[in-house]
């Protein structure tokens, strides 16, 4: 499976050990299996890894900079809670970078093309996984990453690399809520792709703006 840049889905062997130890520290909190609010220390995560304390104080460093946890001196690392301000920053900056790639792609018919293509691949994953809420948030992340990273802006692709495991913490919590409609959701993505098909760039800024704030209004954060 590609990355998605979700470091827990790269698979790669020749990783150092504490950004191996990082991505999966990173899964459990971004799928809720760790609390907000839970402090982690060095000495329970290296027992739990079975590492020495040094590539997980690596670890905790690269979960720091992905927004996941906030480190406390001499005690460990709290992990973090979304906030309504975090949501609400987040998805706007996401619903930008979509914008304005598919402003950037509509009118170029390869990757308009190339672009569908991925997209009606993604969209398939959804339908298929509507009754898997776990998975589908996977397929949800991957279709807004793939109109963004579609437009080869490097110093894009890296902003988004920082932002991908919160946005995905949000996703999750999203598609996981007991009030998710999923069937909703892929309804409004299938728009969104016959807004890039049609190069109507003015309706998928109003539908993004539209999925964003009606899947994401449901569940609760901290103030």
């Amino acid at each position: 499976m590609e990355s998605l840049d979700l470091p827990w889905l790269d698979a790669s062997s020749r990783r150092p050990l504490a950004e191996r130890i990082a991505a999966a520290v990173a899964r459990r909190i971004a799928e809720g299996d760790i609390d907000p609010g839970e402090l982690l220390t060095e000495v329970d995560v290296a027992a739990e890894q079975g590492a020495s304390r040094t590539p997980v104080r690596e670890a905790m460093l690269k979960l720091s900079t992905w927004g996941l946890v906030r480190l406390v001196p001499k005690k460990g690392a709290l992990v973090t809670s979304p906030t309504a301000r975090e949501r609400r920053e987040l998805l706007s900056v996401r619903s930008m970078l979509e914008g304005h790639a598919v402003a950037r792609v509509v009118d170029d018919e390869e990757l308009r093309t190339s672009l569908l293509e991925a997209l009606e691949t993604t969209l398939a994953a959804q339908a298929d996984s509507v009754d898997r809420p776990a998975e589908f948030a996977v397929h949800d992340h991957a279709f807004h990453l793939r109109i963004i990273r579609h437009q080869g802006n490097s110093v894009v692709d890296e902003i988004i690399a920082s932002l991908a495991p919160r946005l995905y913490r949000l996703s999750h919590l999203a598609v996981t809520a007991p009030s998710a409609d999923l069937t909703a959701l892929h309804r409004e993505h299938v728009e969104l792709t016959q807004a890039v098909r049609g190069q109507d760039v003015a309706a998928f800024r109003e539908l993004i703006e539209h999925h964003l704030t009606s899947g994401h209004e449901h569940y609760e954060v901290m103030p």
